[in-house]
């Protein structure tokens, strides 16, 4: 037993890297697809009322999705159907995944029927501060978006056979495609429909995302029947995703609580915040969820063959390289918000005032990035050792946070002049017409980080041992990261004076450069420090880079 644990261990150690980077790999292209998404909605729509009632109509979808669809999602279908398959006789995970489907379609077949009928008076709660057109729109689009949910939970069920089936490329590049359709929806309908046209670019995209799973799982015998589970098998799928579902169903309630508020602020603030949310997102997608992506079957195994030393070793690994990405990540994306925000977005009809909006938004998201990554591998650990009561606690606490402090926030910036000129001249976006949203995303960075030093001392006391190796790590890699934001910052202010910013390629030079100037500082401190976490970078970029079995992320959201 002892050979097996250290066998699997060396494996897995330098496997983490690999497959983390694999999974980051298919995720870059696809959040490149989404930021592309993004900047022609920018283009064409700006930072204004219409985008702002696109972004609220997929609320109630999504939270449609995240409740009904997260029961049948890989994460919970794959260990029932594992446990079906068998290579002499399938039929029992053929019975299965028929079973699952007439769940989920009746489940989310009702769900959809009713809100059909319940958006106008969803509205009220859901966007509270919409004017009479905008909540006329919202019932229209919300009830188009209605088929994404019932499109991309068919998909998820897809899905498990096909990861179980290793096809993983098929997987990896369904988001690519669903991103492709709601790209195609903007070019091509988007002028002739308006906002209808980039809806029904959202059903493109989930169809998409569907049908290039279909071949491979008709090719294995399976359909999408009808066929009732037992009450045994529905019971023990309702009792393994239910915490995942609770605590992903609250997630999503605070956010939808922060959209609410959004509406009462001027026009424009809720396609600020999704667009600053969006940015976030596609850094802590390629770091945090890769690398906890990566490390739980590893977990996993180590969990079942009672390794609890290696479970922490294992941990602490992914953990310190989480931060390895991600600190220096914040530093940059505060210095060069500006920057990343008028390259990504500025174009058309998203003008300076949106861009210094946006960027002073996403920085007060993405100071959470950190947090957030630890928190997904952590709660993944927690899942791991069969632990499932602690994350969902602390998700829900942490969102009830967020929730609470960005809707008083936002009263108090709009009640108290005083603060709101401070935060204003702090963030350097005075006198910018809706400054009060960039409150909402500060309320939600500080339940990220609750969440993320909650789960963090719980692990430490649950698996002792685990945050030994942490202390310094973070301060070196923290240290680092501060030379690098120095250095890129006068970087920027030096080289102004050279460069036309009012253009494309001006501040894309700007940006480019301080960033270059500013990683190559970070790195040779990095290298003079003798960081651990940039040798092992090193030695896995250096060794052949061998296949790995990998778990691709679940669609979490629409």
């Amino acid at each position: 037993m002892v050979q097996k644990i250290i066998a699997l261990w060396e494996k897995e150690w330098n496997g983490l890297h690999t497959a983390a980077y694999l999974i980051a790999g298919f995720t870059f292209v696809a959040q490149l697809l989404a930021i592309v998404r993004d900047r022609l909605l920018a283009h064409m729509f700006g930072a204004g009322s219409e985008l702002d009632v696109y972004y609220a109509a997929f609320r109630i979808p999504d939270f449609l999705y995240v409740a009904i669809a997260s029961l049948v999602s890989i994460s919970v279908l794959i260990p029932f159907l594992a446990e079906r398959l068998r290579p002499e006789n399938t039929e029992e995970a053929k019975r299965f995944i028929r079973g699952a489907f007439t769940f989920f379609a009746l489940t989310i077949g009702g769900g959809s029927l009713l809100a059909f009928f319940a958006v106008p008076a969803l509205s009220n709660i859901w966007v509270p501060g919409f004017s009479e057109a905008q909540r006329d729109l919202f019932v229209s689009l919300t009830r188009l978006l209605l088929l994404s949910p019932i499109l991309l939970g068919i998909s998820s069920i897809l899905g498990s056979v096909v990861q179980v089936y290793r096809k993983f490329f098929v997987y990896a590049i369904a988001p690519v495609v669903y991103n492709i359709g709601i790209i195609l929806g903007i070019v091509l309908f988007a002028d002739s429909f308006g906002m209808y046209g980039v809806a029904w670019g959202v059903v493109l995209g989930a169809s998409l995302h569907l049908l290039i799973q279909l071949p491979v799982f008709f090719s294995h015998g399976f359909s999408l029947g009808f066929e009732r589970l037992s009450l045994s098998e529905l019971r023990n799928v309702i009792s393994l995703a239910l915490p995942r579902t609770i605590a992903l169903s609250a997630a999503n309630l605070s956010f939808i609580s922060l959209i609410a508020a959004a509406s009462f602020l001027a026009d424009g603030s809720i396609a600020v915040f999704t667009f600053a949310f969006n940015l976030q997102s596609v850094p802590l997608a390629i770091i945090g969820v890769s690398y906890s992506i990566a490390a739980f079957p590893t977990l996993a195994r180590l969990t079942a063959l009672g390794a609890a030393k290696e479970f922490a070793a294992h941990v602490s690994l992914a953990a310190r390289h989480i931060l390895l990405w991600s600190i220096p990540v914040i530093v940059l994306f505060v210095v060069l918000r500006a920057q990343i925000v008028r390259v990504t977005l500025g174009s058309g009809l998203f003008d300076w005032t949106d861009t210094r909006l946006t960027a002073a938004t996403l920085a007060l998201f993405v100071i959470s990035l950190a947090a957030q990554g630890i928190a997904l591998l952590l709660t993944r650990a927690f899942y791991a050792a069969g632990k499932t009561k602690i994350p969902l606690f602390v998700n829900v606490g942490a969102s009830s946070i967020a929730a609470v402090s960005g809707i008083g926030g936002a009263f108090f910036l709009h009640t108290s002049n005083m603060a709101r000129l401070f935060m204003e001249d702090v963030l350097r976006i005075s006198y910018v017409p809706g400054s009060e949203v960039v409150i909402l995303a500060a309320a939600y960075a500080i339940g990220q980080i609750v969440a993320g030093i909650l789960l963090f001392l719980f692990f430490r006391r649950d698996v002792p041992g685990f945050s030994l190796s942490l202390g310094k790590s973070f301060f070196q890699i923290t240290a680092a990261s501060l030379v690098m934001g120095a250095v890129a910052y006068y970087t920027l202010i030096f080289s102004a004076p050279f460069l036309n910013t009012d253009t494309f390629l001006g501040i894309f030079t700007q940006g480019a450069c301080a960033g270059m100037l500013g990683v190559a500082a970070g790195i040779a401190m990095l290298v003079i420090l003798d960081n651990r976490e940039v040798r092992e970078v090193a030695g896995a970029l250096h060794r052949r880079m061998r296949p790995a079995t990998i778990i691709a992320p679940d669609q979490e959201e629409l």
